[in-house]
């Protein structure tokens, strides 16, 4: 269901047509606004796949090392970044090591938990230098809560946790600056229906492995999905933070 890199979060379709171009898009606009420059270090926290981190060591000749507790997506993001400048780890961010120039994490906050939520910013703000950035993506609710979608939590994504401003603002407190924060929750919406008809369409190729309930959980799961973006009960937000605050002010783009 997803785009050819395999992004599983938010598209960004200012100028976006087709989901394609609207994950290139939204990694384009990450890039910029952790002003990459060549023999950087980032550190892709959640890597997913792998196609964050191609992008970013191709389009901008850093070095890229990525994180996940995955084990399949460590074999296959590095058999993707093979070649490149990029190193796929099978770590905790809990457990990194080392000093980053820029540190990005799309879509993996949502899976940390609110015990943790300053543990994560701690651990980030440990290995980032204090010239870095931090760019944060991550879906985001109106209102505090420490408890899930129960149908979400059981059959999609167990042990997730969507946070409000305020959580995240209360575990930056003292470590962070806030230097930009973009809300994108009605490009998440466009994103999703994109997901659910390459689902449906795709559906006749894994129907006999999965069955009907499959589908109808994951029609269900899309849709509304969808649907809490669409009416504004579900928020997805970039933020960028820097440890010490950008000197002369930071001019985020759009």
């Amino acid at each position: 269901m997803l785009d050819e890199n395999l992004i599983y979060s938010c598209g960004y379709w200012k100028d976006a047509s087709t989901l394609d171009a609207a994950q290139e898009a939204k990694l384009d606009l990450v890039c910029r606004k952790l002003s990459l420059k060549p023999g950087m270090r980032v550190l892709d926290i959640g890597c997913g796949w792998g196609g964050t981190a191609r992008f970013v060591a191709e389009h901008h000749h850093v070095e890229v090392v990525g994180i996940t507790v995955s084990e399949e997506q460590v074999k296959y993001a590095n058999e993707l970044c093979r070649g490149l400048p990029v190193e796929i780890r099978l770590q905790d961010y809990r457990d990194l090591r080392g000093t980053f120039d820029r540190v990005l994490s799309i879509g993996m906050f949502e899976h940390v938990g609110y015990r943790n939520y300053v543990t994560y910013m701690r651990a980030v703000r440990s290995h980032l230098s204090d010239e870095g950035l931090f760019l944060l993506q991550t879906i985001g609710r109106n209102r505090s809560g420490t408890t899930m979608d129960r149908w979400v939590a059981r059959y999609i994504f167990p042990n997730s946790m969507l946070p409000s401003a305020k959580q995240i603002c209360n575990a930056i407190e003292g470590l962070f600056v806030i230097e930009d924060w973009q809300s994108l929750g009605a490009d998440y919406d466009r994103t999703l229906m994109c997901w659910f008809r390459n689902f449906h369409e795709s559906w006749g190729a894994i129907a006999e492995s999965y069955g009907e309930r499959f589908y109808r959980m994951w029609k269900y799961y899309l849709l509304s999905c969808a649907g809490s973006f669409r009416a504004r009960s579900n928020q997805l937000w970039q933020l960028v933070l820097s440890p010490r605050g950008v000197e002369y002010g930071y001019r985020a783009p759009r």
